[in-house]
Protein backbone atom coordinates (compact mmCIF):
# COMPACT_ATOMS: atom_id res chain seq x y z
CA UNK A 1 0.00 0.00 0.00
CA UNK A 2 2.61 2.11 1.06
CA UNK A 3 4.81 1.50 -2.21
CA UNK A 4 1.27 2.50 -4.13
CA UNK A 5 1.30 5.72 -2.59
CA UNK A 6 4.82 6.40 -3.09
CA UNK A 7 4.40 5.93 -6.88
CA UNK A 8 0.81 7.48 -7.42
CA UNK A 9 2.87 10.36 -5.59
CA UNK A 10 5.53 10.14 -8.44
CA UNK A 11 3.38 10.28 -11.43
CA UNK A 12 1.30 13.34 -9.70
CA UNK A 13 5.02 15.12 -9.40
CA UNK A 14 6.42 14.15 -12.87
CA UNK A 15 7.02 17.30 -14.68
CA UNK A 16 4.01 18.44 -17.01
CA UNK A 17 3.86 21.36 -19.72
CA UNK A 18 3.04 24.14 -18.37
CA UNK A 19 2.41 26.97 -19.62
CA UNK A 20 5.19 29.35 -18.06
CA UNK A 21 7.41 26.37 -19.84
CA UNK A 22 5.50 26.15 -22.81
CA UNK A 23 5.49 29.82 -23.81
CA UNK A 24 9.35 30.11 -22.76
CA UNK A 25 9.92 27.44 -25.32
CA UNK A 26 7.93 28.82 -27.77
CA UNK A 27 9.08 32.36 -27.30
CA UNK A 28 13.30 31.44 -27.24
CA UNK A 29 12.72 28.88 -29.79
CA UNK A 30 11.19 31.69 -32.21
CA UNK A 31 13.27 34.64 -31.22
CA UNK A 32 16.50 32.36 -31.62
CA UNK A 33 16.48 29.25 -33.67
CA UNK A 34 13.86 30.77 -36.42
CA UNK A 35 16.58 33.24 -37.00
CA UNK A 36 18.95 30.71 -37.62
CA UNK A 37 17.16 28.33 -40.40
CA UNK A 38 15.69 31.49 -41.89
CA UNK A 39 19.34 32.73 -42.81
CA UNK A 40 20.46 29.33 -43.88
CA UNK A 41 17.50 29.66 -46.51
CA UNK A 42 16.85 33.43 -47.50
CA UNK A 43 19.81 34.55 -49.84
CA UNK A 44 18.62 31.15 -51.81
CA UNK A 45 15.58 32.37 -54.36
CA UNK A 46 16.65 35.91 -54.10
CA UNK A 47 20.40 34.72 -55.28
CA UNK A 48 19.40 35.89 -59.09
CA UNK A 49 18.54 39.38 -57.85
CA UNK A 50 20.91 39.78 -55.23
CA UNK A 51 24.07 39.07 -58.17
CA UNK A 52 22.39 41.90 -60.31
CA UNK A 53 22.46 44.70 -57.47
CA UNK A 54 26.40 43.50 -56.81
CA UNK A 55 26.76 43.80 -60.66
CA UNK A 56 24.43 46.92 -61.33
CA UNK A 57 26.76 48.85 -57.75
CA UNK A 58 29.79 47.68 -59.11
CA UNK A 59 29.05 49.34 -62.64
CA UNK A 60 28.09 52.20 -61.13
CA UNK A 61 30.74 52.36 -58.84
CA UNK A 62 33.51 52.13 -61.76
CA UNK A 63 32.16 52.41 -65.04
CA UNK A 64 32.49 48.81 -66.44
CA UNK A 65 30.75 45.64 -65.29
CA UNK A 66 31.95 43.52 -62.87
CA UNK A 67 33.54 40.34 -64.28
CA UNK A 68 32.42 36.82 -63.97
CA UNK A 69 34.93 35.29 -61.82
CA UNK A 70 34.37 38.30 -59.08
CA UNK A 71 30.35 38.07 -58.85
CA UNK A 72 31.11 34.27 -58.27
CA UNK A 73 33.50 35.41 -55.50
CA UNK A 74 31.81 37.86 -53.97
CA UNK A 75 28.63 35.59 -54.21
CA UNK A 76 30.56 32.87 -52.62
CA UNK A 77 32.06 35.23 -49.90
CA UNK A 78 28.32 36.46 -49.27
CA UNK A 79 27.03 32.66 -48.77
CA UNK A 80 30.23 31.55 -47.07
CA UNK A 81 30.36 34.21 -44.07
CA UNK A 82 27.33 33.02 -42.32
CA UNK A 83 28.59 29.99 -41.02
CA UNK A 84 32.01 31.74 -40.69
CA UNK A 85 30.26 33.79 -38.23
CA UNK A 86 28.68 30.81 -36.88
CA UNK A 87 31.94 29.31 -35.77
CA UNK A 88 33.41 32.57 -34.01
CA UNK A 89 29.43 32.91 -32.45
CA UNK A 90 30.02 29.20 -31.57
CA UNK A 91 33.15 30.19 -29.80
CA UNK A 92 31.57 32.98 -27.68
CA UNK A 93 28.84 30.55 -26.05
CA UNK A 94 31.03 29.25 -22.93
CA UNK A 95 31.85 32.61 -21.59
CA UNK A 96 28.72 34.45 -22.40
CA UNK A 97 26.92 32.04 -20.67
CA UNK A 98 28.45 32.03 -17.61
CA UNK A 99 28.51 35.40 -17.31
CA UNK A 100 24.98 36.38 -18.72
CA UNK A 101 23.13 33.34 -18.02
CA UNK A 102 21.41 31.39 -20.36
CA UNK A 103 18.61 33.75 -20.57
CA UNK A 104 20.45 37.19 -20.63
CA UNK A 105 22.79 35.53 -23.19
CA UNK A 106 19.89 35.00 -25.50
CA UNK A 107 18.92 38.41 -24.93
CA UNK A 108 22.17 40.16 -25.75
CA UNK A 109 22.24 37.54 -29.04
CA UNK A 110 19.47 39.71 -30.44
CA UNK A 111 22.43 42.61 -31.05
CA UNK A 112 23.47 39.85 -33.71
CA UNK A 113 20.54 39.87 -35.40
CA UNK A 114 19.12 43.67 -35.44
CA UNK A 115 22.21 45.13 -36.42
CA UNK A 116 22.40 43.00 -39.24
CA UNK A 117 18.72 43.25 -40.64
CA UNK A 118 18.79 47.01 -40.31
CA UNK A 119 22.49 46.58 -42.35
CA UNK A 120 20.83 44.27 -44.94
CA UNK A 121 17.66 46.13 -45.17
CA UNK A 122 19.38 49.39 -46.23
CA UNK A 123 21.57 47.51 -48.53
CA UNK A 124 20.35 48.80 -51.66
CA UNK A 125 19.49 52.87 -50.16
CA UNK A 126 23.30 52.63 -49.63
CA UNK A 127 24.31 50.98 -52.43
CA UNK A 128 27.04 48.75 -50.86
CA UNK A 129 27.14 44.72 -51.75
CA UNK A 130 30.01 44.96 -48.97
CA UNK A 131 27.36 45.62 -46.14
CA UNK A 132 25.53 42.48 -46.98
CA UNK A 133 28.54 40.39 -46.51
CA UNK A 134 29.35 42.20 -43.15
CA UNK A 135 25.72 41.59 -41.91
CA UNK A 136 26.21 37.94 -43.23
CA UNK A 137 29.03 37.29 -40.35
CA UNK A 138 27.26 39.31 -37.65
CA UNK A 139 24.18 37.54 -38.14
CA UNK A 140 26.07 33.97 -38.30
CA UNK A 141 27.21 35.00 -35.21
CA UNK A 142 23.70 34.95 -33.74
CA UNK A 143 23.11 31.49 -35.25
CA UNK A 144 26.27 30.26 -33.55
CA UNK A 145 25.21 31.59 -30.50
CA UNK A 146 21.32 30.17 -30.38
CA UNK A 147 22.07 26.85 -31.91
CA UNK A 148 24.40 26.25 -29.06
CA UNK A 149 22.46 28.34 -26.11
CA UNK A 150 18.45 27.73 -27.09
CA UNK A 151 18.84 23.47 -27.00
CA UNK A 152 20.70 24.56 -23.05
CA UNK A 153 18.74 26.80 -22.05
CA UNK A 154 15.00 24.60 -22.81
CA UNK A 155 17.05 21.60 -21.15
CA UNK A 156 17.63 23.07 -18.13
CA UNK A 157 13.91 24.49 -18.00
CA UNK A 158 12.75 21.44 -18.95
CA UNK A 159 11.75 18.59 -16.26
CA UNK A 160 13.53 14.91 -17.05
CA UNK A 161 10.37 13.20 -18.76
CA UNK A 162 10.09 16.22 -21.02
CA UNK A 163 13.39 16.99 -21.91
CA UNK A 164 13.50 15.42 -25.23
CA UNK A 165 10.39 16.47 -26.67
CA UNK A 166 11.32 20.35 -25.94
CA UNK A 167 15.07 19.79 -26.80
CA UNK A 168 13.36 19.17 -30.54
CA UNK A 169 11.22 22.33 -30.41
CA UNK A 170 14.47 24.11 -31.38
CA UNK A 171 15.58 22.38 -34.41
CA UNK A 172 11.64 22.26 -34.96
CA UNK A 173 11.94 25.84 -35.46
CA UNK A 174 15.08 26.15 -37.23
CA UNK A 175 13.02 24.09 -39.89
CA UNK A 176 10.21 26.43 -39.92
CA UNK A 177 12.93 29.13 -40.58
CA UNK A 178 14.02 28.10 -43.54
CA UNK A 179 10.59 26.86 -45.06
CA UNK A 180 9.69 30.71 -43.80
CA UNK A 181 12.32 32.09 -46.01
CA UNK A 182 11.41 29.72 -48.66
CA UNK A 183 7.89 30.87 -48.75
CA UNK A 184 9.08 34.80 -48.74
CA UNK A 185 11.54 33.88 -51.48
CA UNK A 186 8.64 33.14 -53.97
CA UNK A 187 8.42 35.79 -56.42
CA UNK A 188 5.02 36.87 -56.04
CA UNK A 189 5.52 37.65 -52.38
CA UNK A 190 9.45 38.92 -51.77
CA UNK A 191 11.46 37.47 -53.92
CA UNK A 192 11.00 39.61 -56.47
CA UNK A 193 13.50 42.98 -57.34
CA UNK A 194 11.69 44.99 -54.97
CA UNK A 195 10.97 42.70 -52.13
CA UNK A 196 14.47 41.21 -51.63
CA UNK A 197 16.17 43.29 -49.29
CA UNK A 198 12.87 43.20 -47.10
CA UNK A 199 12.84 39.49 -46.77
CA UNK A 200 16.74 39.82 -45.64
CA UNK A 201 15.75 42.26 -43.38
CA UNK A 202 12.88 40.26 -41.59
CA UNK A 203 15.56 38.40 -39.51
CA UNK A 204 15.12 40.96 -37.17
CA UNK A 205 11.37 40.71 -36.13
CA UNK A 206 11.73 37.59 -33.97
CA UNK A 207 14.61 38.92 -32.19
CA UNK A 208 12.96 42.24 -30.91
CA UNK A 209 9.86 39.97 -29.86
CA UNK A 210 12.08 37.94 -27.86
CA UNK A 211 13.66 41.16 -26.74
CA UNK A 212 10.35 41.84 -25.61
CA UNK A 213 8.94 39.00 -24.13
CA UNK A 214 11.68 36.94 -23.03
CA UNK A 215 12.30 38.96 -19.88
CA UNK A 216 9.07 37.96 -18.73
CA UNK A 217 10.36 34.31 -18.05
CA UNK A 218 12.50 33.03 -15.69
CA UNK A 219 16.31 31.97 -16.00
CA UNK A 220 17.40 28.42 -15.77
CA UNK A 221 16.81 27.39 -12.30
CA UNK A 222 19.89 25.21 -12.72
CA UNK A 223 22.31 28.62 -13.45
CA UNK A 224 21.10 30.87 -10.52
CA UNK A 225 21.87 27.62 -8.36
CA UNK A 226 24.70 26.46 -9.44
CA UNK A 227 26.66 29.42 -10.94
CA UNK A 228 24.87 32.08 -8.99
CA UNK A 229 24.45 30.25 -6.11
CA UNK A 230 21.00 31.85 -5.61
CA UNK A 231 18.97 29.46 -3.84
CA UNK A 232 16.31 31.74 -3.46
CA UNK A 233 15.31 32.28 -6.74
CA UNK A 234 16.26 29.46 -8.67
CA UNK A 235 13.57 27.34 -6.03
CA UNK A 236 11.01 30.27 -7.25
CA UNK A 237 11.97 30.15 -10.76
CA UNK A 238 11.66 25.92 -10.38
CA UNK A 239 8.38 26.54 -8.91
CA UNK A 240 6.65 28.59 -11.56
CA UNK A 241 7.68 26.16 -14.21
CA UNK A 242 6.42 23.39 -12.90
CA UNK A 243 3.97 25.03 -11.75
CA UNK A 244 3.75 23.40 -8.01
CA UNK A 245 5.96 24.42 -4.75
CA UNK A 246 7.07 20.82 -3.85
CA UNK A 247 10.79 21.28 -5.55
CA UNK A 248 12.83 19.69 -2.70
CA UNK A 249 13.78 16.66 -4.99
CA UNK A 250 14.76 18.32 -8.14
CA UNK A 251 16.74 21.49 -5.97
CA UNK A 252 18.61 18.43 -4.07
CA UNK A 253 19.56 16.55 -7.20
CA UNK A 254 20.94 19.81 -8.97
CA UNK A 255 23.05 20.88 -5.72
CA UNK A 256 24.38 17.19 -5.98
CA UNK A 257 25.20 17.65 -9.54
CA UNK A 258 27.20 21.26 -7.88
CA UNK A 259 29.27 19.04 -6.25
CA UNK A 260 30.44 16.87 -8.93
CA UNK A 261 30.73 19.50 -10.46
CA UNK A 262 33.00 21.34 -8.02
CA UNK A 263 35.20 18.22 -7.50
CA UNK A 264 36.06 17.11 -10.61
CA UNK A 265 37.10 20.60 -11.71
CA UNK A 266 36.49 22.75 -15.04
CA UNK A 267 37.45 20.78 -17.94
CA UNK A 268 39.53 22.42 -20.36
CA UNK A 269 39.58 20.90 -24.14
CA UNK A 270 42.58 19.12 -24.22
CA UNK A 271 42.12 17.33 -20.66
CA UNK A 272 38.93 16.56 -22.08
CA UNK A 273 40.58 15.05 -25.33
CA UNK A 274 43.45 13.64 -22.94
CA UNK A 275 40.54 11.71 -20.46
CA UNK A 276 40.46 7.70 -21.35
CA UNK A 277 37.26 7.74 -19.67
CA UNK A 278 35.50 10.00 -22.13
CA UNK A 279 36.92 9.03 -25.07
CA UNK A 280 33.86 6.70 -26.52
CA UNK A 281 31.43 9.46 -25.70
CA UNK A 282 33.74 12.66 -27.06
CA UNK A 283 33.96 10.00 -30.63
CA UNK A 284 30.12 9.03 -31.03
CA UNK A 285 29.32 13.09 -30.51
CA UNK A 286 31.94 13.75 -32.82
CA UNK A 287 30.84 11.29 -35.30
CA UNK A 288 27.24 12.21 -34.73
CA UNK A 289 28.22 16.02 -35.46
CA UNK A 290 29.79 15.48 -39.05
CA UNK A 291 27.07 13.44 -39.92
CA UNK A 292 24.51 16.01 -39.69
CA UNK A 293 26.71 18.33 -41.12
CA UNK A 294 28.51 16.76 -43.57
CA UNK A 295 25.28 15.86 -45.20
CA UNK A 296 25.24 18.30 -47.27
CA UNK A 297 21.83 19.99 -46.54
CA UNK A 298 23.13 23.31 -45.71
CA UNK A 299 24.28 23.40 -49.59
CA UNK A 300 20.78 22.24 -50.56
CA UNK A 301 19.22 24.99 -48.55
CA UNK A 302 22.09 27.65 -49.49
CA UNK A 303 21.81 26.58 -53.59
CA UNK A 304 18.53 24.75 -53.49
CA UNK A 305 17.35 27.06 -56.88
CA UNK A 306 20.31 26.57 -58.71
CA UNK A 307 20.35 22.93 -58.02
CA UNK A 308 16.95 22.08 -59.26
CA UNK A 309 17.27 23.99 -61.62
CA UNK A 310 20.26 22.14 -63.14
CA UNK A 311 18.23 18.85 -62.83
CA UNK A 312 15.82 19.93 -65.03
CA UNK A 313 13.20 21.32 -63.17
CA UNK A 314 11.48 24.26 -65.09
CA UNK A 315 12.24 27.71 -63.44
CA UNK A 316 9.00 28.67 -62.96
CA UNK A 317 8.21 25.80 -60.92
CA UNK A 318 11.56 25.69 -58.71
CA UNK A 319 10.24 27.87 -56.52
CA UNK A 320 7.76 25.08 -55.35
CA UNK A 321 10.10 22.85 -55.34
CA UNK A 322 12.10 23.77 -53.02
CA UNK A 323 9.19 25.43 -50.60
CA UNK A 324 8.36 21.82 -50.84
CA UNK A 325 11.45 20.09 -49.72
CA UNK A 326 11.43 22.46 -46.90
CA UNK A 327 7.24 21.40 -45.72
CA UNK A 328 8.90 17.95 -45.85
CA UNK A 329 11.61 18.59 -43.49
CA UNK A 330 9.32 20.85 -41.09
CA UNK A 331 6.84 17.72 -41.01
CA UNK A 332 9.85 15.17 -40.29
CA UNK A 333 10.86 17.39 -37.15
CA UNK A 334 6.99 17.96 -35.76
CA UNK A 335 6.99 13.56 -36.36
CA UNK A 336 10.16 13.79 -34.17
CA UNK A 337 8.50 15.59 -31.45
CA UNK A 338 5.88 13.18 -30.87
CA UNK A 339 8.04 10.30 -30.86
CA UNK A 340 11.09 11.13 -29.18
CA UNK A 341 10.23 10.09 -25.82
CA UNK A 342 8.68 6.40 -26.98
CA UNK A 343 11.03 5.72 -29.76
CA UNK A 344 14.48 6.87 -27.96
CA UNK A 345 17.09 8.86 -29.34
CA UNK A 346 19.17 6.35 -30.56
CA UNK A 347 16.47 5.05 -32.72
CA UNK A 348 16.09 8.35 -34.36
CA UNK A 349 19.45 8.87 -35.35
CA UNK A 350 20.08 5.60 -36.73
CA UNK A 351 16.57 6.02 -39.01
CA UNK A 352 17.70 9.69 -40.34
CA UNK A 353 21.19 8.32 -41.07
CA UNK A 354 19.90 5.73 -42.58
CA UNK A 355 17.48 7.46 -44.86
CA UNK A 356 20.25 9.73 -45.94
CA UNK A 357 22.72 6.82 -46.65
CA UNK A 358 19.77 5.63 -48.68
CA UNK A 359 19.22 8.99 -50.24
CA UNK A 360 23.17 9.30 -50.63
CA UNK A 361 22.74 5.60 -52.98
CA UNK A 362 19.67 6.89 -55.04
CA UNK A 363 21.60 10.21 -56.37
CA UNK A 364 24.43 8.03 -57.15
CA UNK A 365 21.85 5.73 -59.38
CA UNK A 366 20.02 8.51 -60.15
CA UNK A 367 23.32 10.47 -62.08
CA UNK A 368 24.52 7.14 -63.19
CA UNK A 369 21.55 6.70 -65.79
CA UNK A 370 21.63 10.61 -66.55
Amino acid sequence: MKESTEQDKSVEHRGRLTAVLALATLISAFGSSFQYGYNVAAVNSPAPLMQQFYNKTYTDRYKEPMGEDLLTLLWSLTVSMYPLGGFFGSLMVAPLVNKLGRKGTLLFNNIFSIVPAIMMGVSEIAKSYEIIIVARVIVGICAGLSSNVVPMYLGELAPKNLRGAIGIVSELFITIGILAAQVMGIRNILGNSTGWTIMLGLTGIPAVIELVLLPFFPESPRYMLIQKRDEKNSRKALQRLRGWDDVDAEMEEMCLEGQSEQAEGRLSVLSLLSQRSLRWQLVSIIIMNMGQQLSGVNAIYYYADSIYGSAGVNEMDVQYVTVGTGAVNVFMTIAAVFIVESSGRRFLLLLGFGICCGACVLLTVALNFQ
